[in-house]
């Protein structure tokens, strides 16, 4: 979809840039013109991302942000308020997933869990809000949540808490910021293979498949396609609110070739 320049020159934050959907949603703002902040742990792979060339015309910093250290949190929100004063969006994408069984977690590894994929969240929204504020400016925030925000499965405990946290913080902030015009809102996106932190076999994705309702696995646009949305003028009556956009896989149980219809 062409937003005709309408996030041409706006500057957006984006964490976790280097991963799956952090990157597609990278190159869906370059491709609307918008001045890109980049942010992921993994230096190397956003440098290669940057080559790309979708983002020869962009304008963007580049940070190396450890989310489960609030001292990277801090220096990363004083880059941006260097370089631009305030930003306009600010996309929460970055998060940590690895199974994990509740009952033998260590306290130090649960910190740091919801360090990356709760506080870090936080302490963004607080900090460069305060930005939109002082600027005057109608910002937007997306917080990239997941399905598992609505139901858990045994070894995903941690993740599953975090991403509902986040669903919550989303709707705490969307009340708190709605006086100065800053709309907060998320997107839990479909599932998508390629990660490379998670490595998944070919039978589990097959399988993962066979539960979408619409028979296919999330692509580069429809998550993309959802923040921009939620980022723009249409969206402008629309905050405190989640966009799901997974293919019907959380709207309830499916079993392809369940016999009605064709």
């Amino acid at each position: 979809m062409n937003y005709d320049q309408e996030f041409a020159g706006k500057h957006v934050v984006i964490t976790g840039a280097a991963g799956i959907f952090g990157s597609w949603i990278a190159k869906a703002f370059a491709g609307q013109g918008a001045s890109l902040c980049l942010s992921d742990i993994r230096e190397d792979k956003l440098k290669e991302l940057i080559r790309d060339p979708l983002f020869k015309n962009t304008e963007f910093i580049v940070h190396r942000t450890d989310l489960s250290e609030p001292n990277s949190v801090a220096d990363l929100c004083a880059v941006i308020e260097k370089e631009w004063s305030a930003p306009d969006i600010l996309i929460n994408n970055a998060g940590l997933y690895h199974r994990q069984i509740l009952m033998d977690m260590p306290p130090r590894a649960w910190e740091e869990f919801m360090a990356v994929n709760l506080t870090a969240p936080f302490l963004l929204t607080q900090n460069l809000t305060k930005l939109m504020i002082q600027g005057k400016i109608p910002g937007s925030v997306i917080n990239i949540i997941s399905g598992a925000a609505f139901s858990v499965q045994v070894g995903g405990g941690p993740y599953s808490v975090s991403k509902a946290a986040l669903a919550m913080l989303t709707r705490a902030f969307a009340l708190e910021l709605a006086p100065h015009g800053i709309r907060v809102n998320s997107v839990a996106p479909g599932f998508a293979p390629g990660s490379e932190v998670s490595h998944l076999t070919d039978d589990y994705v097959s399988k993962m498949v066979e539960s979408i309702p619409l028979g296919r696995t999330s692509g580069p646009e429809d998550a993309p396609q959802a923040v921009l949305f939620l980022c723009s003028a249409a969206a402008a009556f629309i905050t405190g609110a989640t966009l799901t956009v997974d293919g019907g896989r959380t709207a309830g149980t499916y079993k392809r070739n369940h016999g009605l219809g064709k």
